[in-house]
């Protein structure tokens, strides 16, 4: 299989972000964004992906980080959307069940070239230090439109909202990771009976 590698460069008046992303690596993280809760969960998707990411944001922080955030999602979706490419003998679907203590989520993914969010978590706070918990959901809207995935998300228990996110987070990295695996007995061949996605 070819490198499943993509480098994107996405620039507006309120962000500038680069995203290097190795769908194939080896777990490793480099972020520099301005937002370190941000930064923790995007190793949670490095780490448990088996990717290797980098992103390099600097976005109008002064105002709040919603653009930040949100354009993060975006651009690490457009380079899942062009290392994956027309998706030939890719597993296709994939899910995952984390827990961290009393946390329990569950994600599962679909790279159906077909955008839709299903996010279903509720956090017994509005702010994990001084980030704002309801831009992880701006975050996963950005990253759905562009990488254009079906992507469910399910806080299944948890009363710690730095545990749900984290748990959200590895989930997810799990998630895509099973669902972009190359499948032997789909080699050659798109996994849709459309045969394209």
């Amino acid at each position: 299989m070819s490198a499943r590698t993509a480098r994107i460069n996405r620039d507006t008046k309120e962000t500038q972000i680069q995203v290097n992303l190795d769908i194939d690596g080896g777990g490793h993280g480099e972020f520099d964004t301005g937002l370190p809760f941000l930064e923790h969960m995007l190793d949670q998707v490095a780490r448990h992906g088996m990717l290797d990411l980098k992103v390099i944001a600097r976005g109008d922080l002064q105002i709040d980080a919603h653009h930040t955030v949100e354009d993060v999602g975006i651009t690490i979706g457009q380079a899942f959307s062009k290392a994956l490419g027309d998706k030939t003998g890719i597993r296709r679907y994939g899910h995952a069940y984390v827990p961290l203590d009393e946390a329990l989520s569950r994600v599962v993914v679909d790279f159906s070239g077909r955008p839709g969010l299903e996010y279903r978590v509720t956090y017994p706070r509005a702010r994990v230090g001084d980030f704002d918990i309801d831009l992880l959901h701006e975050f996963f809207q950005g990253f759905v439109n562009h990488a254009m995935v079906t992507l469910h998300i399910d806080n299944l228990q948890g009363n710690n909202a730095h545990h749900i996110a984290e748990t959200v987070f590895k989930a997810f990295g799990r998630a895509i990771r099973a669902a972009a695996e190359p499948d032997p007995r789909m080699s050659g061949v798109v996994p849709s009976t459309k045969g394209s996605l």
